[in-house]
């Protein structure tokens, strides 16, 4: 049976992104990098809007206010291109022009359902916040892990992760820091109907 790991990397006020910030907002390191470099094996699971702007970047797009990609950059879209890729979409058309990316017009929370029932391995969201959302709401995540890097982006912040989402109780398990800056926490999450204090007697 497959895992299922939702994996944001935010700012710390939970952004996914700035306007005018390089990827990682230029802070990653050697360590945080290196630990990147280990990860295992994983099929990664996106929306559309993730599908159209990665593709772009493995295509040669380059993000705005940017005139090339750093090399660290260039190493994660790499790596995204030779890993496995399913792709949630009614609107993009077949074929899809990433290598190793599948289509799939099903409702999302169903085919990954049955996609943790019949593999092994580990499948892990990228970006893609309102398929992070619903896979939750649905009880289908196993891991939810969150890098924050040391910025807030009060002005330019895009993408809010939370916003939307139910409430859940986190029970932490593991984490650590990158670097002396960066801060990993990862968690069993669990939906709650209702804040704990709410119970009705």
């Amino acid at each position: 049976m497959s895992e299922l790991l939702v994996d944001f990397i935010t700012s710390l006020d939970g952004y996914a992104s700035g306007e005018g910030w390089p990827g990682f907002w230029g802070l990653e390191g050697p360590e945080y990098l290196a630990w990147l470099g280990r990860q295992p094996e994983v099929t990664y699971l996106m929306g559309a809007n993730t599908y159209r702007l990665m593709s772009g970047f493995a295509a040669g797009a380059v993000p705005a206010g940017q005139d090339e990609f750093r090399p660290e950059e260039e190493a994660s879209v790499d790596e995204l291109t030779q890993a496995s890729k399913v792709v949630f979409s009614s609107s993009l058309e077949e074929p899809l022009t990433w290598a190793n990316a599948t289509l799939v017009r099903d409702d999302a929370v169903e085919r990954v359902r049955a996609m943790k029932s019949s593999d092994s391995g580990l499948l892990s969201t990228i970006g893609s916040l309102s398929l992070c959302r619903s896979l939750l709401r649905a009880g289908l995540v196993d891991r939810f892990r969150v890098v924050m890097f040391p910025v807030i982006t009060g002005a330019t912040g895009e993408e809010r992760i939370y916003d939307g989402y139910p409430d859940v109780a986190l029970e932490m398990i593991e984490h650590r820091t990158f670097d002396g800056r960066i801060q990993l926490v990862e968690y069993k999450p669990r939906v709650l109907e209702h804040p704990p204090l709410g119970r009705p007697a």
